[in-house]
């Protein structure tokens, strides 16, 4: 009796925790996925990828994170400046000819509220390594227009060289063009669906 007493409990909070998960979809009017990295040693650049979609499965009540996933065109790259931008889009670094997206998928998510961790595979032009975003799950808001929303905010850095982006060139003083560490920065708001 006690063991079909605690079976039924457990089934019915198992039932609660996904009753209260919701699936939020990028809103990318609202969103940035933002890196930055050293140039000439002295100091940084940064930008930004202005195409992307995905999806996020939370739960607003305990600020926890199910699952998470993105694909963000690699064209869409943008530095604030063309020629450099066409360059990043060039074989010598994302190949966005041969490889137009780069993905995000989690496998597995630690903590909650300001935070949180979720580990997932992170594919750059063909190459899949598992990386670990750092954030937080900030809340649920209704918009004026009755859109329910949510925010995050998580950040990683990686070595650019883990995918195939190695192109380079030295410095007479010493040092490279550009940095190994990229730094990754993504503000993500999602509307629930």
């Amino acid at each position: 009796m006690i063991y079909k007493t605690l079976t039924v409990l457990a089934a019915l909070i198992f039932l609660a925790q996904l009753a209260t998960a919701a699936t939020y979809k990028v809103d990318p009017v609202h969103s940035q996925v933002q890196f930055t990295v050293d140039h000439l040693v002295v100091f940084k650049v940064s930008g930004a990828f202005n195409e992307y979609e995905g999806e996020i499965e939370a739960d607003p009540t305990s600020k926890t994170l199910k699952s998470a996933n993105a694909n963000i065109k690699v064209a869409s790259i943008d530095t604030d400046e063309p020629k450099r931008d066409d360059h990043l889009r060039s074989p010598d670094f994302f190949d966005a000819a041969n490889h137009p997206e780069m993905t995000f998928t989690s496998k597995r998510i630690e903590g909650q509220g300001n935070d949180i961790t979720v580990y997932g595979d992170l594919t750059i032009r063909g190459t899949t390594k598992e990386v670990a975003l750092k954030g937080s799950y900030r809340g649920e808001n209704t918009d004026p227009w009755g859109n329910v929303r949510s925010g995050f905010a998580a950040s990683t850095t990686i070595n650019r060289h883990d995918y195939g982006l190695s192109w380079n060139k030295a410095l007479e003083t010493g040092g490279f063009v550009v940095g190994d560490d990229v730094t990754i920065d993504l503000e993500i708001q999602g509307i629930r669906q």
